[in-house]
């Protein structure tokens, strides 16, 4: 659980701080890291919390967000290699997950409902 933790940080800091592809925007959350016990996989699993006018719209910024992270995979795991010190760094894979933006779909609903009833 400490090795899931730590990777999803790492991975998160070089994110954050050291990726300047605008493909990746801003506003990234790492929701959780699954490293296989014999550290050689990772699964990373990401989300992106802007919102989009349309579906479209949301899904072809995703591909591309994902396009970017894939791209990027061997420098994040270089750079979770040195930020971790573990004896094998896992070969990482990112998964989207879309529980934040359903989420703020949902919230977004809610607040629309609530409106409509109150007038």
């Amino acid at each position: 659980m400490r090795i899931n933790d730590a990777v999803a940080q790492a991975v998160a800091q070089v994110i954050r701080s050291e990726m300047t592809d605008p493909r990746i925007g801003t506003v990234v959350s790492i929701t959780r890291a699954d490293v296989t016990t014999d550290l050689k996989l990772c699964d990373v699993y990401v989300s992106t919390m802007q919102q989009f006018d349309s579906a479209q719209q949301h899904d072809e910024a995703v591909a591309a967000f994902m396009a970017a992270l894939q791209h990027a995979r061997g420098f994040i795991r270089k750079r979770v290699a040195e930020i971790v010190n573990l004896r094998h760094t896992p070969e990482i894979t990112f998964v989207y997950d879309d529980s934040i933006a359903h989420g703020m779909r949902m919230r977004k609903l809610i607040d629309e409902a609530n409106k409509n009833i109150s007038e």
